[in-house]
C-alpha cells in the first residue's frame, strides 16, 4: 500500500509528464519543417535560438503552454501549445536578454489567438526588468482565415511596447529571417538595431499579392521589401547578413556592443539541507488535505534557514525572512485561510520588507479569506483591505509561485496575476478558482432549492444532481494549471524541484534591473 507521500509524488509526476509532453508537441511540430527549411538554406527557429544563446548559461523559456486547451485547436488531442512563439530569458555575449523567436516551423509563424498577448507579456517583463529585447522575426502575419477583430486591436500593444522600451532606454534588437509583413513590418520599424538576411528577409506594409489587389501595382518581394533595398534605399536595415548564421553572429556583435553584462557574482550561498526531490511528494494530490508550507520553504531557501515573523500571531499565515541563491527575501504563505490576524500580520510584514527594499516571494496554497459572523464582526473586510493595500503598493520585486490551492480572494491577497507580480509560476498540480467545484455546486443547489420553496414548486432532485455534476466538472477543468497557463494566467508551469532555480533567476534579474542605469528619452530611437 503506497504512502500518502508516494501517492502525492505519483500524481505530481503524472501532471508534470503531461505538461512536458504538451511542450514537446510544439518542438516536434516545428521540427517536421526541417527538410523544407534546410533546403532553403535556413535554420529552424530553435536551431537559431541555440546558436544565439550562450551555451554555458541556462535558457528559461516562458509561457510554453500558451494557446492550448482548445483556444486555437478545439481538439485537446491535437492542439499544439506555444502560439507559434518562443519567449524566454537567456544570455547573449554575457548579457541577460528577453528573447522572442517566431516559430515559423508552425503554420509559417502565423499569429494565433494569443500570440500577440504572449509577446506583449514578454515585452512587459523586459521593460520592468530593463532587459534588452531581442527578436528573431519570421512570420506570415495574421491568419486571415481565422481573423478576429480583437486579435487585431489587442495586437497593437506589441508596437506600443516596442516604442516604450526604446524610449525607456532599453535596446530593441531585431534579426529578420523571413517575412515581416503588414503590421509586422513595425517589428523592425520600431527596433533600435535591425539586421536582415539577404534573399530571405522581407519587410513591407503590403506584400505583392495585397499590393496588386489594392492598387494594381505589380512588384517582387525584393523590390518591395528585400534586405538590400532596405539597407541601401529605405534605411530600415542597419546590417545585411548572408544567411541565418551570419545574421546571428551580427546580432551577437550588436548585443556585445550594448555591453550590459552581468556584474561579477559576489553572492555566496549554501544549498538547502532538505532535498528538492522531496517537493514532488509534499503537495497533497487532494487540495483539501492540509500541509505545513514550512516544509516547502525548507527545500527552497539557502541552508533551509527561515526566520519566522510573529509565529504565534495569525498562525495560519506564515511570514519570514530567508535567502534564495544569496538574495535576501521575505516569504509569505499559508497553512489555512487568511483571518483578521493573519491579514494584519501579512500587511505589516510587507511594509517591513518594503522598508528594507527586500523582494517578496508568495508561495500560494490558500483556500481564501475567513467568512462567518464572528470574522465579519471582527473586521475581516477592513483587515483584508489592509493586506490588499500593502500588497498593491509594494515597491519591491514580487514573485509568486502557485504551489497548491489558489481559491477565492486568497488568490488576490497572496499576489495573484491581477496584482501584477514581476513573475508568476505554477506547479503542475496547482488549482485556481473562485472556489472549489463542490462548494460552487452546493451553493447553486441551495439557491435552486430556496427558489423552489418560495414558489411552491417541487424540488427536482435528478435535475439538481445533474447540474451539480456539470458545475463540478466545469470548475475542475478550468481550475487546472494546464488550463490557466494556456490562458496566460501565469508565466509558465515549472518542475517543483526547480523552483529554487526559477526564483533565483527572477531575483537575479530583478536585482540587476534595480542596479542598472538606463538613459530614458522622450521618444524611442527613430529609424533614419
Amino acid at each position: 500500500m503506497p504512502t500518502a507521500g508516494e501517492r502525492n509524488r505519483e500524481h505530481m509526476l503524472a501532471m508534470l509528464n503531461q505538461v512536458r509532453a504538451l511542450e514537446q508537441r510544439a518542438v516536434d511540430k516545428s521540427a517536421r519543417s526541417a527538410e523544407a527549411f534546410h533546403a532553403r538554406g535556413k535554420l529552424l527557429p530553435r536551431e537559431r535560438l541555440a546558436h544565439l544563446l550562450d551555451a554555458d548559461r541556462p535558457f528559461f523559456e516562458l509561457m510554453t503552454l500558451c494557446g492550448y486547451c482548445g483556444i486555437e485547436d478545439p481538439d485537446p488531442a491535437t492542439s499544439v501549445p506555444g502560439s507559434a512563439l518562443i519567449v524566454g530569458i537567456g544570455h547573449i555575449e554575457g548579457v541577460r536578454c528577453m528573447v522572442a523567436v517566431n516559430d515559423a516551423g508552425i503554420s509559417a509563424g502565423a499569429m494565433q489567438a494569443l500570440t500577440g498577448q504572449k509577446l506583449i507579456r514578454a515585452q512587459e517583463i523586459a521593460l520592468a526588468q530593463k532587459l534588452p529585447f531581442v527578436q528573431l522575426v519570421e512570420s506570415a502575419g495574421g491568419n486571415l482565415r481565422k481573423y478576429r477583430v480583437e486579435r487585431f486591436v489587442v495586437g497593437g500593444g506589441m508596437f506600443y511596447n516596442l516604442a516604450r522600451l526604446s524610449a525607456a532606454g532599453v535596446p530593441v534588437v531585431s534579426l529578420i529571417h523571413g517575412s515581416s509583413a503588414a503590421g509586422g513590418a513595425y517589428l523592425p520599424g520600431l527596433s533600435d538595431h535591425v539586421i536582415m538576411v539577404r534573399g530571405q528577409a522581407h519587410a513591407y506594409l503590403a506584400g505583392p499579392s495585397l499590393l496588386r489587389a489594392a492598387t494594381g501595382e505589380e512588384a517582387s518581394d525584393e523590390e518591395l521589401g528585400g534586405a538590400d533595398m532596405h539597407a541601401g534605399v529605405s534605411g530600415l536595415a542597419d546590417h545585411v547578413a548572408d544567411n541565418d548564421l551570419d545574421g546571428i553572429a551580427r546580432l551577437r556583435d550588436v548585443v556585445d556592443t550594448i555591453g550590459w553584462r552581468d556584474a561579477p557574482e559576489s553572492r555566496r550561498w549554501d544549498e538547502p539541507r532538505d532535498a528538492a526531490e522531496d517537493l514532488l511528494g509534499l503537495m497533497p494530490a487532494d487540495t483539501r488535505t492540509p500541509i505545513d508550507m514550512r516544509s516547502v520553504i525548507a527545500r527552497i531557501v539557502d541552508g533551509s534557514r527561515f526566520k519566522e515573523f510573529k509565529a504565534m500571531y495569525g498562525a495560519h499565515t506564515v511570514c519570514g525572512h530567508a535567502h534564495i541563491e544569496g538574495h535576501p527575501v521575505g516569504i509569505l504563505t499559508n497553512n489555512g485561510p487568511l483571518d483578521c490576524d493573519g491579514s494584519t500580520k501579512a500587511a505589516q510584514f510587507i511594509q517591513l520588507c518594503v522598508q528594507l527594499g527586500r523582494p517578496l516571494v508568495f508561495l500560494q496554497n490558500i483556500t481564501g479569506f475567513m467568512v462567518g459572523c464572528e470574522h465579519e464582526q471582527a473586521g475581516m473586510i477592513k483587515h483584508g483591505a489592509k493586506l490588499i493595500q500593502a500588497l498593491s503598493n509594494a515597491t519591491v520585486p514580487r514573485l509568486t509561485v502557485l504551489c497548491g490551492s489558489s481559491f477565492g480572494a486568497g488568490n488576490y491577497g497572496m499576489c495573484g496575476r491581477a496584482f501584477r507580480p514581476d513573475f508568476l509560476f505554477s506547479w503542475p498540480t496547482a488549482r485556481t478558482a473562485v472556489m472549489g467545484g463542490e462548494q460552487a455546486a452546493m451553493t447553486m443547489r441551495l439557491v435552486a432549492e430556496n427558489a423552489a420553496r418560495r414558489h411552491g414548486r417541487a424540488i427536482d432532485e435528478q435535475a439538481l444532481e445533474a447540474e451539480s455534476r456539470d458545475i463540478v466538472a466545469t470548475f475542475d477543468r478550468q481550475s487546472s494549471a494546464i488550463h490557466t497557463s494556456s490562458l496566460l494566467l501565469d508565466d509558465g508551469i515549472i518542475d517543483p524541484r526547480h523552483t529554487r532555480s526559477w526564483l533565483g533567476m527572477a531575483l537575479a534579474t530583478s536585482a540587476q534591473a534595480r542596479q542598472r542605469a538606463v538613459q530614458p528619452m522622450q521618444f524611442g530611437v527613430a529609424r533614419l
